[in-house]
């Protein structure tokens, strides 16, 4: 399957079994070659990219939101340098979205910008973070406050690496798909209710739902922020938990269930998070909370766009007050 991605820079998204052994159908290794990815990726990936590619290193880093620091982004920055990568040689981010995000920066920022191709490795990643351009680091685990936005000339989705995954973390990447399905395509919402998850439907037509919005709103100046349903608590969940405990997805399925006002809606989210082990509620302090959502990079001093889903499918943007969240906490 293949997508196609309009916007500053059009690239393709390549869905297809088996493409990571296949990889020099995708890639001109004419070229020098950093591929970052962490010590939680197998490495039997690396060696598969490493034995098709010429001129090829790697960088590995240590896993988790610990890796999209300062000092990690300093150090990949050096070794490009040390190694005298050019404006015209390429990054490959191999991971999961911490690994995209740190890759992705590091390719927009060094030399003013350098090519940069995404294979991502998990649900989380292959379902949503890989393709939009969003790419930061974070300050004092506030997530994501340093960025910028970047599109891949490429992205390469290779289902077959997901059964690497832990059940937890495999199904931590499905919220993004419940989420694209509750404010863009009530047929995806839907899969998510049948016997069986057909992964690659859920993929592909997670990636429809962004693909639309990016293309009409790739600075995220308008209907770019109804992906971020559920966001707005989740990263204050993030935040509050130390990027620990809790998953990204399994916080934006926490503040999913928070902003939802619709009981109906409300109860099938929850049978469908209930099967996938993805946890409906939390013992945060609501004051903790409520100040970490001040902090949040989408509030504009004391106003923040909430993103609302009254009917499956179909999502609306309110801009309040901050002190109006209190409510939903």
């Amino acid at each position: 399957m293949r997508i196609e991605v309009n916007c500053s820079r059009n690239y393709p998204i390549i869905i297809e079994k088996g493409c990571l052994k296949d990889i020099k159908k995708y890639i001109d290794d004419n070229r020098r070659i950093m591929i970052i990815s962490d010590d939680m990726v197998p490495q039997e990936y690396c060696d598969a990219l490493k034995l098709q590619l010429n001129n090829c290193d790697v960088k590995i880093v240590k896993h988790g939101e610990g890796a999209k620091s300062f000092e990690i982004y300093e150090d990949c920055l050096r070794t490009l340098l040390k190694l005298n990568y050019s404006r015209h040689d390429l990054i490959i981010a191999l991971g999961g979205g911490v690994v995209g995000d740190l890759a992705g920066f590091v390719a927009s920022t060094y030399k003013r910008g350098i090519h940069f191709i995404n294979i991502p490795t998990t649900t989380l990643a292959q379902i949503d973070s890989s393709i939009g351009g969003k790419v930061a680091i974070n300050v004092d685990e506030i997530k994501n406050c340093v960025g910028a936005f970047y599109q891949p000339s490429l992205v390469l989705i290779d289902p077959e690496v997901l059964n690497t995954l832990s059940k937890r973390h495999y199904n931590n990447g499905l919220v993004e798909a419940i989420k694209a399905g509750l404010i863009g395509d009530e047929a995806l919402f839907k899969l998510f209710e049948e016997d069986n998850l057909d992964i690659e439907q859920i993929i592909y037509r997670s990636l429809l739902v962004k693909k639309r919005v990016v293309e009409q709103d790739e600075k995220e100046e308008g209907i770019r922020k109804i992906l971020n349903f559920g966001h707005t608590f989740g990263h204050a969940y993030e935040s509050y938990y130390h990027l620990h405990d809790y998953y990204h997805g399994e916080c934006v399925a926490l503040g999913m269930m928070v902003v939802l006002d619709d009981e109906d809606i409300k109860k099938r989210l929850a049978k469908i998070l209930h099967r996938l082990d993805i946890p409906t509620s939390c013992n945060a302090n609501r004051n903790e909370i409520l100040h970490l959502l001040l902090n949040d990079k989408k509030a504009d001093h004391n106003m923040i766009d909430l993103v609302k889903v009254d009917k499956i499918g179909e999502a609306k943007i309110i801009n309040m007050p901050i002190k109006e969240l209190e409510k939903y906490i």
